[in-house]
This record gives C-alpha cells, sequence and structure tokens, in this order.
C-alpha cells in the first residue's frame, strides 16, 4: 500500500527537533509521497534542503499563501517567478483567499491569485487552491480564469455538498485531511456522494491533526487516520482508498 500526503508543511518550525523521526514515521505507515506546499519567500531554502534530503518522496510547490499576501506582495510574485525560471516545481500553491484573520487585503490576495493561476496556465502546472471564509470570492476568480489550463486541488476542502461539486466543475480535486474525522466535520455527512476519482488525501501538517491527535501537532503519519475514515465512508478498504487516491494524485500532479 502507498499512501500520498498532497498537502504537508515538512519544514515548518514544529518538526525542527524531530523531522527525522517524524519522517521515518511517515515513511513506516507506507507514505511514500509527500507534496509541500509554499508560504512565502523565507521558507525557500527549508524546502529545498529538505527536497534534497529526501529526493525520492518529497516534490515541491511554489507560491505565496493569501495570508502573507501582504504590501510586499509582488516582490513575493517576482521570487515566485524567478523560481519558476530556474526549475521544475509540481504545482503553484497554495495559493487563495483567506479572509478569516484580516479582510483588509482581500484586493492584493485576489489580484496575487489570479497572477499566480495564470503562471499555473503558463508552466502547465496545477493550482493547489486555499479558501478560508471565502468561497464566493475564489470561485469568482475561478470563473475567470476557467480553462483547459485551469486544474489542481481544492485543499483542505471544509465547504458544502454544492460547492464540492462547483469546485469539481472547475478541475479541482478535494483535498480530504483530518477535518473528515471531526464530529461536527460535516463533509464525512454527503462525502460518499461525490465519486472517489475526485478525491487526494492530505494532512496539512502540522495543522489539522484528525481525530484521536486533535489539538496537537499533526504530522504525515497520521494520514492513515483520515483513510480509516474515507474507508468507513465510501464503504470500500482502507488499501482501495490508498490505491484511488494516489493515482488521483499522479493525475494532478504528473509525478
Amino acid at each position: 500500500m502507498i499512501l500520498t500526503d498532497t498537502h504537508t508543511h515538512l519544514y515548518s518550525e514544529a518538526f525542527d527537533e524531530d523531522r527525522a523521526e517524524m519522517m521515518q514515521r511517515a515513511f513506516d505507515n507506507n507514505v511514500q509521497r509527500m507534496f509541500v506546499p509554499a508560504i512565502d519567500s523565507t521558507y525557500t531554502e527549508a524546502m529545498l534542503d529538505l527536497e534534497k534530503a529526501y529526493p525520492n518522496q518529497v516534490f515541491l510547490m511554489t507560491g505565496v499563501h493569501p495570508t502573507h499576501v501582504k504590501e510586499n506582495y509582488l516582490d513575493e510574485l517576482a521570487h515566485v517567478k524567478e523560481l519558476l525560471a530556474q526549475r521544475s516545481f509540481v504545482a503553484i500553491g497554495e495559493i487563495g483567499i483567506d479572509l478569516y484573520w484580516d479582510k483588509t487585503l482581500l484586493t492584493q490576495q485576489q489580484d496575487a491569485f489570479r497572477i499566480q493561476i495564470q503562471l499555473a496556465k503558463q508552466y502547465e502546472l496545477p493550482i493547489v487552491i486555499h479558501c478560508r471564509d471565502a468561497f464566493d470570492e475564489v470561485f469568482e476568480i475561478l470563473e475567470a480564469e476557467k480553462s483547459k489550463g485551469l486544474f489542481g486541488i481544492f485543499h483542505c476542502f471544509t465547504g458544502t455538498l454544492e460547492q464540492a461539486k462547483k469546485a469539481i466543475s472547475y478541475n479541482m480535486k478535494l483535498g480530504i485531511g483530518g477535518v473528515v474525522t471531526f464530529k461536527n466535520g460535516k463533509i464525512d455527512q454527503f462525502l460518499n456522494e461525490i465519486e472517489l476519482k475526485h478525491i487526494v488525501l492530505e494532512t496539512d501538517a502540522p495543522y489539522l491533526s484528525p481525530t484521536p491527535y486533535r489539538g496537537k501537532r499533526n504530522e504525515t503519519s497520521y494520514i492513515v487516520n483520515v483513510v480509516a475514515k474515507l474507508a468507513e465512508v465510501y464503504q470500500v478498504s482502507e488499501n482501495e482508498i490508498a490505491e484511488i487516491t494516489t493515482e488521483n494524485s499522479k493525475e494532478v500532479f504528473g509525478v
């Protein structure tokens, strides 16, 4: 069984004390493919070091996270463009709109999202979307940018069935992580109405730990808890969840 974590911040400071052990626990739990989203330029070096240490298991994205879109966002986007010109990445992410913490930079977030979608199309890459309290705003931009060249993953999907279907209509897979194990997570109530071909697994480590680790640091090995819950939701074996979601990840990322 091969498991794929399509969204894990392995370079996070939360793992500085025990990164090697954390990675080994992931390998011991059959997680052999880990896709690492960018946040901003301050993490680039740590991401490249991680890829160098685990070249067969770690795959890097580049991009500017919406909560890190500040007044200097054009400088950050210039860094992304520079990296894309220098080497290959598997996706542009995580990008999108987040209105949970701060609504004052919405215009800048929208601009950064648009520019990065256009970069993804230029380089024929998928996008990985971060959306928090911003479904309408994200869908508005996806509608304006929709094309055959627009595809990717709606990371940490926590919306309704209607929003899930809308995301899929824009060639997006749904990134399902720890939230599906929460008692109040809600998505487990309708997820079986979405075909498995539209689902990929993720942890968003070190955030959003699944039950029974909720409130503690998340790590990639905990993806097995997400697999167990999805097997229950879809009434199929854990092996089947692993196989289908890994194939889905290959379809998106091309690796």
